[in-house]
């Protein structure tokens, strides 16, 4: 049966826009959004997905603040596809693409009414492709946005008026293959693991141009994805060439504190970003991704459901947990003479030759 999409004329296929093109189990299309107040007293992150595959909407709320995080989530099934983002008590309306985007959260230990304002037009990234053997595990086209946040945030019981000129933040649109839903059998990659995964997305905002750089690197360091480019306000884009990456990790950890960036512009000057990091929110504690045992994206959870949890993060229980997954960290950044604020998104996992971790249980001397 048609869908409403169907009566626009975006066809990718023969196929009505109820159905994707891949049959794989694992297509999604999602949302993600972040933001935070600079000083690091508040750090949320959020979002919403589709998977047409699994018959499954869900979408996610997380805020920090010092050490307690609180997470809402939401469930239901997948109805026909068509424009209307609504899970639940939360929805994602789109008031002008790729530029202004309202989401809101009803939910009475969560709430907000917040609208995005993209201070710098979208990034296009470079395709993301993770293989298991030959079988793509993650095939994904992305684009990145940096931005500022206008509304109203409310968390257990206290109440936030969300300033432009404060709240700052960044997004993405992904979709593609990638691991969600239930657990699939793992077969010969448990057998046969690659033995580590490293990944840094470091998207940042500066008054003049924004900064999106992405590496992932195999364990003995080969760069599987280099993306690095700067945009500036009239939509001009350029190559920063194959950053060179150090950062610097807290003794007995894999916690990053900072980082230093050294890029290359097109005439060949070096272009630096120093970073430090401030607060963070680890993807896998409360809001569904790869290793939250609460809860994954694209899970069956029945029709209608919904969650709110809060976790204090001195809890050994969940303290421990932490450095296995991606943690995104609020980005405090200098190029120059100039100040951005932004996203260092990192995974170190077991053995990663280029920064001297041997196994899973290697840290920071």
């Amino acid at each position: 049966m048609p869908v409403p999409l169907d009566e626009y004329p975006i066809h990718q296929t023969h196929l009505s826009l109820a159905r994707v093109a891949s049959s794989d189990r694992n297509f999604y299309d999602r949302s993600y959004f972040n933001g935070h107040d600079r000083n690091g007293g508040t750090f949320f992150v959020t979002g919403f997905g589709v998977y047409p595959n699994l018959g499954v909407t869900d979408a996610y709320a997380a805020v920090r603040r010092g050490d307690t995080q609180r997470s809402v989530r939401f469930s239901d099934a997948l109805g026909d596809r068509s424009l209307d983002q609504q899970v639940g008590g939360y929805r994602i309306e789109v008031v002008e693409p790729l530029q202004r985007i309202r989401v809101i959260c009803e939910h009475d230990d969560l709430g907000f009414d917040l609208t995005w304002e993209g201070s710098f037009p979208t990034v296009q990234e470079q395709p993301h492709l993770i293989l298991n053997g030959n079988r793509p595990i993650i095939q994904a086209t992305r684009f990145a946005q940096v931005g500022s946040w206008t509304g109203t945030l409310h968390v257990d019981g206290t109440d936030f008026t969300v300033d432009p000129d404060i709240w700052m933040g960044t997004r993405d649109r992904s979709w593609g293959i990638r691991p969600v839903g239930e657990p699939e059998p793992p077969g010969r990659a448990a057998a046969e693991p690659s033995g580590g995964f490293w990944w840094m997305y470091v998207p940042i905002r500066f008054d003049d141009f924004a900064i999106v750089v992405i590496v992932q690197e195999e364990p003995d360091g080969t760069r599987t994805l280099n993306d690095a480019v700067r945009v500036f306000p009239d939509g001009r884009t350029e190559q920063l060439g194959w950053p060179r990456i150090h950062i610097d990790y807290r003794s007995g950890t894999r916690h990053p504190v900072g980082a230093r960036l050294e890029l290359t512009t097109p005439d060949g000057k070096p272009l630096e970003v120093e970073i430090t990091t401030v607060t963070n929110v680890a993807l896998h504690v409360g809001c569904g991704y790869g290793g939250d045992p609460d809860w994954l994206h694209g899970r069956w959870m029945g029709r209608d459901w919904s969650s709110s949890s809060s976790y204090d993060l001195t809890d050994p229980a969940i303290a421990s947990r932490v450095p296995f997954g991606v943690i995104d960290h609020v980005a405090h950044a200098r190029c120059g003479d100039a100040e951005g604020w932004g996203l260092f998104e990192h995974a170190s996992l077991g053995r990663h030759d280029p920064t001297g971790f041997a196994d899973w249980g290697s840290v920071a001397p």
